[in-house]
């Protein structure tokens, strides 16, 4: 669901969401409160209060996909922004789903190779 190549966006949503909500709630979430297109293939993190659950969701062209995760200790690093989302690297996404400190990975540019013509 998420590859760390960068071949997908990873956002994660800043401010908690009721844990009851489902993958369509999610869904209209993603496009009508944060302003993202649902349907682009990007993967969009929700957590909930005690940020020690986390919820996934993606559209992989064909439909939607929903993942959930609880850390039996512990709570998974949050951004302190408030309000919309924040785009993390596929090394960073891992290292929080993992429940380690995501911002402690060193940070990378992209960089795109130059085209000589």
């Amino acid at each position: 669901m998420i590859p760390i190549d960068g071949s997908v966006r990873i956002y994660v949503a800043t401010q908690p969401i009721d844990f009851r909500a489902g993958i369509n709630r999610l869904m209209g979430l993603v496009t009508h409160v944060l302003g993202h297109d649902a349907c682009a293939g990007d993967v969009f993190v929700f957590r909930n209060k005690a940020a020690d659950k986390v919820k996934l969701v993606r559209h992989d062209g064909s439909g939607a996909v929903m993942a959930t995760k609880w850390l039996d200790r512990g709570r998974f690093h949050w951004p302190s922004l408030q309000g919309g989302t924040l785009a993390l690297t596929g090394a960073q996404c891992v290292a929080l789903l993992s429940g380690l400190d995501w911002r402690r990975l060193p940070f990378q540019e992209e960089r795109r190779p130059k085209v000589f013509g």
